[in-house]
């Protein structure tokens, strides 16, 4: 195992009817099956929600490319609703890496649909970026997810939630192969997350 990831939500609190924020620590922020950090990270954001279903927010967290330190910007906007069984979900979303390459920051479009425990999601990327299919199951607590770039190499993760007194802790496993270019990292997760 090349890394063990430990994250702590510390806080996700309702300010007025619609908006909320969130704080966490992690021991490595992983996305997508890739270290982001090396190290430790601490995130937040914020997230605003109407009752027709349309949502807008940002999330940062530092990041470290290229053995320097940095930060990214998530900002994005979209509309989700469930009837039934179903569930949809379209959005848009911007990557900004203020202190970094400006040539990092990408964007993507996304539909991401649920039918009970089943669901799929998909990114388009624009120019650069390349585009993003993932594939989940939930059942209960826990979670299993495979997810492919396109000629960029895949990532599996599982994971399992249980309550630890007023928090949630998880458990997991995530892992990131690509052979074209010779990359493959795996390793476990652990977290412990609070709503207050």
């Amino acid at each position: 195992m090349k890394h063990i990831f430990l994250g702590l939500i510390l806080f996700s609190t309702s300010i007025q009817a619609g908006l909320s924020a969130n704080v966490s620590f992690a021991s490595d922020y992983i996305w997508r099956g890739m270290t982001q950090t090396d190290g430790s990270a601490l995130q937040g954001g914020f997230d605003f929600k109407s009752e027709s279903g349309f949502y807008l927010g940002m999330w940062g967290s530092n990041v470290n490319f290229n053995n320097g330190n940095g930060q990214e910007l998530d900002r994005y906007m979209g509309y989700s609703f469930t009837q039934g069984p179903i569930g949809v979900d379209l959005g848009y979303i911007i990557y900004e890496y203020p202190d970094s390459n400006p040539n990092l920051e990408f964007e993507e479009t996304y539909l991401g649909l649920n039918i009970l425990e089943f669901g799929v999601t998909y990114a388009k990327g624009k120019d650069f970026a390349p585009n993003y299919v993932e594939y989940s199951y939930n059942r209960g607590n826990f979670r299993v997810a495979y997810g492919k770039y396109d000629n960029f190499g895949n990532n599996s993760t599982a994971s399992y939630d249980l309550l630890c007194g007023s928090f949630t802790c998880s458990i997991g496993f995530y892992k990131f192969s690509d052979k074209e270019y010779n990359q493959d990292d795996d390793g476990l997760f652990l977290s412990i997350s609070a709503t207050l």
